[in-house]
């Protein structure tokens, strides 16, 4: 890594920590300038605002939770655990809940969505090789994978992102994943045991 590579690494975890530990919005550019001990020239040198700073953060995230769908993907799981640990990989740890609700305000959603496109485009791959496991196993059985795994995405995106999804929304969710995969109905039922519904537990759920 070269070493202007290294210091624009060095103050997005800087940032990345402000961000977890005092939140986004009560974190200054100057904040991230005095943290890292450098001058507001050198900052403005790798970002253009804060905005950006927040978006290479999150960009940073996501190429951690690929880095762990990918080790998901390589794992021993069965092919149906796997698919669900490869999407509940690409959520937020709990304690990045105050960069992911910068993320959700109204100001920044032009960013959200080229988030979620950039979360597609680099899990679909991994996806699609588990599904074609799967199919390989007598689990699946389906063509056009890529595309189906798309909007098994984009519907897991819709349903867990809104954080009021119900039990019901869940077996739903379930269904329509076993048709989608061409999976025999039930195969998928471990998913209600590892997705707590808040209708259910009174507590909010992740991303993305």
């Amino acid at each position: 890594m070269k070493k202007g590579e290294r210091r624009k690494l060095e103050l997005l975890e800087i940032a990345y920590r402000l961000f977890i530990t005092k939140g986004y919005e009560n974190t200054s550019v100057d904040d991230i300038i005095s943290e890292a001990g450098i001058a507001k020239g050198t900052y403005y040198y790798y970002f253009e605002s804060k905005e950006q700073t927040l978006e290479e953060v999150i960009g940073m995230m996501i190429d951690k939770e690929t880095e762990t769908a990918g080790q998901i993907l390589d794992s021993p799981l069965p092919v149906p655990q796997k698919i669900v640990g490869v999407i509940a990989s690409i959520r937020p740890a709990p304690e990045e809940s105050s960069i992911e609700g910068a993320l959700m305000q109204p100001e920044n959603i032009v960013m959200h969505q080229k988030i979620k496109r950039r979360i597609i485009e680099k899990v679909v791959p991994i996806l699609t090789k588990i599904v074609e496991e799967g199919i390989e196993q007598g689990i699946f059985s389906c063509d056009l994978i890529p595309e189906r795994v798309r909007m098994m995405l984009v519907l897991s995106n819709e349903l867990f992102d809104e954080y009021d999804f119900t039990n019901a929304d869940v077996e739903v969710f379930i269904d329509i994943t076993e048709k989608l995969l061409g999976a025999k109905k039930g195969s998928m039922a471990f998913v209600k045991q590892l997705i707590q519904s808040p209708a259910s537990s009174g507590t909010k759920g992740g991303r993305k």
